[in-house]
């Protein structure tokens, strides 16, 4: 388990690199990632780009609104084994008044694509929470 609050610190993901164009995360897949037949439930790579996505649209639009997912299309390319590390990246491929759309790439330590996928956002127009922005503003990097 991370310190990250939710799910993604369940999951046990660290935030490596935290921009308006680009975020980066890490985790490392262990016994709590597996499926009853001992490899990675695919779930966890849906549940992952869902979030670094969320996480990237939110430090995009900063407090012009709060971003939530609509849709999450995520293919698994190859296995991942118990003990690889896992870095996904999530790159904008749209980012309007209204809508967002971007990319997600995970890779394995030796750079092999494990899973890619693309998340749609909404942005809504409603306040963030004063919390929100706060760890937001905490966490940028570059």
């Amino acid at each position: 388990m991370s310190e990250i609050p939710g799910l993604d610190g369940v999951l046990g993901v660290e935030h490596v690199e935290l921009t308006p164009d680009k975020v980066v995360v890490r985790f490392t897949i262990t016994d709590r990632h597996l499926q009853p037949f001992g490899i990675p439930h695919g779930g966890i790579y849906c549940a992952v780009h869902e979030s670094t996505a969320s996480m990237a649209g939110q430090i995009w639009l900063g407090t012009k609104g709060v971003v939530v997912g609509t849709n999450n299309s995520t293919d698994f390319l190859r296995q991942a084994r118990n003990g690889d590390t896992i870095t996904t990246t999530a790159t904008p491929i749209h980012r309007g008044r209204t809508q967002q759309l971007w990319h997600l790439d995970s890779v394995n330590q030796e750079g092999k694509l494990i899973a890619q996928g693309q998340v749609r956002l909404a942005n809504l127009d409603q306040e963030v929470p004063p919390e929100a922005v706060a760890a937001m503003q905490g966490n940028l990097t570059g």
